[in-house]
C-alpha cells in the first residue's frame, strides 16, 4: 500500500499497551511510519501535512483480527478479499489473519500466494494467510510447512474441521516449530458434536434440536494441550466457548505450558437464548453456550486467561442462512461490531481500556509473530480511533461485509472505530 502525505493526528487519548501509555498525546505520520509521538499539543504539522484533532477519541495501535474468512478463492459470492478487507478497516482493524478453508484449501504456496497477491492490490488491511495443518485439510498427511511458510503464512490451522488423528497432531506441533509457524487448533471432538447444530441441554430440548455437549470442545482442548505440553511446542485455541475450556487454559498456563487462547465477542455477548425460534443468525460453531460459560469467557478475558478476542468472521449468503436451522450453515460475520461488542466490557468494569487494546492488538501481534500492536516511533503507521461514546444502529443497509448473517443487526450498539490508517493511509474514516 503507498502511503499518503504526511499526518498529524492531535488531542487523542494514546492508548499503548506495549509501551505502558494512556495518556493525552499527538502523533505524527510521516512516509507510513510513527515518525513522532508526543504530549498534546507539542507537535507541529509539515506544510503539506493533513492535520486531524481527535478531541480526546482514543488513539490505538491497529487492531488485528487474527481468525478471519474471507472465503477467496471460491467462494467470492459469500466474501472477497476486496470486500472482507473493507469490512476489516470498518471495524477498526488494520490487519486480519485468514483461514485456510477456501476451495481450493490453503495447503500450498500457490493460494498463499494469490492470497498474498490479491490483499495487495484490493485489500483495505494486511493480510496474513493461515495455511491448513494436513493436506487438503483431511487430516491424514501434513501439508508441506516449508513451503507455506516461504510463500507468506504464518500460522497452520485445519479451522473450520477438528484434528482428529493424535499422532498427525502431535507430527504438526513438533514440525511447525521447525519453520517458526504457529499452530492454531480447531478443538472439537467430532464424535460428540456430529450432527448437532446448537448446545447441548434444556432449550436444544424443548427446540428438539441435536445439540452439541461443551465436553466436545474441552475434551480435545485437553488433547492439545497435552501434546503441546509433551513437545514442548506453543499452540494457540481458537474461539473458546466454555467454562471448562477456560479452566484448562487456565491450568495448562500455570503449569508453564506454552498456550495462548481466543475467544470472539459473540461468546461474551450472547448466551443459546439467541437462538430464539430457531434464527439461523444465531447458529455457529462452537455454539452459543450457556449463561455460566459466558460468565466464565468473561473471567477468562479479565483475569489474562484468554489472550485475544478474535471475530471468527464467517459470512455466509441467504442460500446458506435462509433455511431450516439444521441445514444452515455455521457462522456470524463480525468485524463491524467487535469494537463496541468489547467496549461493553469496558463499561461493565470487567476490562480496562489497555486490556482491551491487548486483547484486539497488541497481543494478536505477538502471538502471530506479525509486526504492529504498538505506537512505537519508527513502526509502521497501523493506527486505530475509537470513539467509546458513538451510538448506532447496526442495519443491515449499513453492512460492508458482502454478507450480512449477523445475530447483532438492529442492535444499538455504542462505540465504534471512525478512523483506520495502514502504512499511513486512511482506509477508513467517519469523523
Amino acid at each position: 500500500m503507498n502511503s499518503s502525505p504526511a499526518l498529524l493526528l492531535q488531542n487523542g487519548r494514546i492508548i499503548d499497551p506495549a509501551n505502558n501509555i494512556d495518556e493525552p498525546g499527538d502523533l505524527l505520520i510521516v512516509d507510513g511510519v510513527i515518525l513522532q509521538r508526543g504530549n498534546a499539543l507539542s507537535i507541529s504539522c509539515p506544510a503539506n501535512g493533513l492535520s486531524i484533532d481527535l478531541q480526546g477519541k482514543w488513539l490505538v495501535p491497529g487492531l488485528i483480527d487474527m481468525h478471519v474468512h474471507l472465503r477467496e478463492p471460491g467462494e467470492e459470492y459469500k466474501e472477497t478479499i476486496a470486500s472482507g478487507t473493507k469490512a476489516a478497516a470498518a471495524g477498526g482493524f488494520t490487519a486480519v489473519a485468514c483461514m485456510p478453508n477456501t476451495n481450493p484449501i490453503n495447503d500450498n504456496q500457490s493460494v498463499t500466494s494469490l492470497i498474498l497477491t490479491k490483499s495487495s492490490v484490493e485489500g483495505s488491511a494486511r493480510v496474513y494467510p493461515v495455511g491448513s495443518i494436513s493436506k487438503n485439510s483431511k487430516g491424514t498427511e501434513l501439508a508441506e510447512y516449508g513451503e507455506l511458510k516461504k510463500a507468506g503464512a504464518v500460522a497452520v490451522s485445519d479451522d473450520g474441521r477438528p484434528v482428529a488423528n493424535s499422532q498427525l497432531m502431535r507430527r504438526a506441533l513438533e514440525y511447525s516449530g521447525n519453520h517458526n509457524l504457529l499452530v492454531i487448533s480447531h478443538s472439537e471432538e467430532a464424535s460428540l458434536s456430529e450432527n448437532g447444530v446448537m448446545n447441548e441441554g434444556a432449550l436444544s430440548t424443548r427446540l428438539g434440536l441435536r445439540g452439541i455437549p461443551t465436553v466436545a470442545e474441552s475434551i480435545m482442548i485437553y488433547r492439545d494441550l497435552a501434546l503441546a505440553e509433551y513437545v514442548e511446542r506453543p499452540i494457540h485455541i481458537a474461539h473458546i466457548s466454555t467454562r471448562e475450556s477456560v479452566d484448562l487454559v487456565r491450568r495448562a498456563k500455570s503449569k508453564g505450558c506454552k498456550v495462548t487462547a481466543e475467544t470472539a465477542p459473540h461468546y461474551f455477548s450472547l448466551t443459546e437464548d439467541a437462538v430464539g425460534i430457531y434464527n439461523t443468525r444465531a447458529k455457529m460453531n462452537p455454539p452459543l453456550r450457556s449463561a455460566d460459560d459466558l460468565a466464565a469467557i468473561r473471567e477468562g478475558l479479565r483475569d489474562g486467561t484468554i489472550d485475544a478476542i478474535a471475530t471468527d468472521h464467517a459470512p455466509h449468503s441467504a442460500m446458506e442462512k435462509d433455511v431450516e436451522f439444521d441445514q444452515a450453515a455455521n457462522g456470524i460475520i463480525g468485524l463491524e461490531t467487535a469494537v463496541p461488542l468489547t467496549l461493553a466490557l469496558v463499561r461493565e468494569n470487567i476490562l480496562t481500556p489497555s486490556r482491551m487494546i491487548e486483547l484486539l492488538s497488541t497481543h494478536p501481534a505477538r502471538i502471530l509473530g506479525v509486526a504492529g500492536g504498538s505506537l512505537s516511533e519508527g513502526g509502521a503507521a497501523d493506527i486505530t480511533v475509537i470513539d467509546p461514546e458513538k451510538t448506532f444502529v447496526y442495519r443491515q443497509e449499513d453492512v460492508v461485509s458482502k454478507s450480512s448473517n449477523s445475530p447483532f443487526l438492529g442492535w444499538e450498539l455504542n462505540g465504534k472505530a471512525v478512523l483506520t490508517i495502514v502504512a499511513g493511509k486512511i482506509t477508513f474514516k467517519e469523523l
